[in-house]
């Protein structure tokens, strides 16, 4: 979904990505929040199944492995590397330190210690910088509603925890499970701000230059009732 080429320039910029989810043990339960700056480790936040909380040391295996899933990376230019993996969870983790919130680490009680990442974070690809919400999650866990369920708490904490105007969301335009993620979640299509990606490179990967964006602002967003579980999560 979202978070999209950012991957391409995490050594060098702090900016944005997702998470993994998964119906087998994801590894151990060592509760040890990696330490950043003021504001980090940051207390958890439970939805109707999810725990969302600090990132852990023992997350960066489960995370590799799910950077490292061609299916999970359809819509980016390719796989990570378990080296780039690890840079974005230090990614991640300084834009906490920084800020005192970002995407968070995500758990299913009783099912996984580590399924993915959902939350905010801060883009500049549209021109100025503007606050994303974005998710990446095990492929093993599609189809569960988590990625609604855990983006529709993200969009809650930016508008009443931080009392953000407006968060943005993006990906191009046939990554059609994220899309409808996005719809769930009340967000509404933004075709003015549509654009073409300036971290992605047009020769290698043509399709996956422009993104579509989508739009929820404060004074217009109402959550979207769960209903059932679609592929899109």
């Amino acid at each position: 979904m979202t978070f999209p080429q950012t991957d391409l320039a995490l050594r060098r910029r702090v900016v944005a990505t997702y998470f993994l989810p998964g119906s087998r043990h994801c590894g151990p339960r060592s509760a040890r929040p990696m330490r950043g700056e003021a504001g980090y480790p940051a207390a958890p936040i439970r939805t109707e199944r999810l725990i969302l909380r600090s990132w852990r040391e023992e997350d960066r295996a489960p995370f590799a492995a799910l950077n490292a899933d061609p299916e999970v990376r359809e819509h980016f230019p390719g796989t990570l590397t378990a080296a780039e993996s690890d840079a974005l969870v230090d990614v991640i983790v300084a834009h906490w330190a920084e800020r005192g919130w970002g995407p968070w680490a995500v758990e299913v009680p009783g099912v996984a210690p580590f399924i993915g990442f959902v939350g905010l974070m801060v883009t500049d690809h549209l021109g100025e910088p503007m606050v994303e919400v974005g998710w990446r999650l095990a492929r093993r866990c599609w189809g569960r509603g988590y990625a609604s369920e855990g983006a529709r708490e993200a969009l809650r904490f930016g508008f009443r925890g931080l009392g953000l105007a407006e968060i943005v969301s993006f990906t191009v335009p046939h990554n059609l499970r994220s899309r409808r993620v996005m719809e769930r979640i009340g967000m509404r299509r933004a075709p003015w701000l549509d654009f073409d990606h300036p971290r992605v490179d047009p020769v290698a990967y043509p399709h996956l230059v422009r993104h579509v964006v989508y739009l929820a602002t404060r004074e217009e967003w109402e959550p979207v009732p769960s209903g059932e579980a679609s592929p899109a999560d």
